[in-house]
């Protein structure tokens, strides 16, 4: 009966833990978002701007994206839309700065705020604690 009662434990859990991380990439506009983030923030932290160079309008635009969906189950919406609103605000600021021509040091600054700000959302808006 131990031995059932502890399977049945094991069960729970293991669903409701995928049941979590399911919610979680199921955010299709945060996934795309990370997609471009990535390939720009990385680069940038080698002292690489060109692939945000390149792709400072696509951070805006799946930025804007993102804040424009839904919020999904499992995630903190009245935490949530602020800072993606601060997201969004910080792309447009990014774009504007590669749109203008501005250093290296300055585009470095502002994708790496941008990237804390993706951050904060990842960590302070679900509900679920991750």
């Amino acid at each position: 009966m131990k031995k059932v009662k502890a399977l049945f434990i094991m069960i729970v859990l293991f669903l409701t833990t995928s049941s979590v991380y399911s919610q979680e990439a199921k955010w299709q506009q945060m996934e795309d978002f990370h997609a471009v983030m990535s390939v720009t923030f990385h680069p940038a932290e080698d002292d690489n701007l060109q692939p945000l160079k390149e792709k400072s309008g696509d951070l805006l635009k799946t930025a804007t994206a993102w804040q424009k969906g839904p919020v999904p189950q499992g995630y903190n919406s009245a935490v949530t839309k602020p800072i993606l609103k601060r997201l969004v605000k910080q792309c447009n600021i990014i774009n504007k700065a590669v749109t203008a021509g501005k250093s290296d040091v300055e585009l470095k600054k502002l994708i790496t705020e941008g990237h804390d700000i993706f951050h904060e959302i990842k960590e302070k808006c679900s509900n679920m604690g991750h």
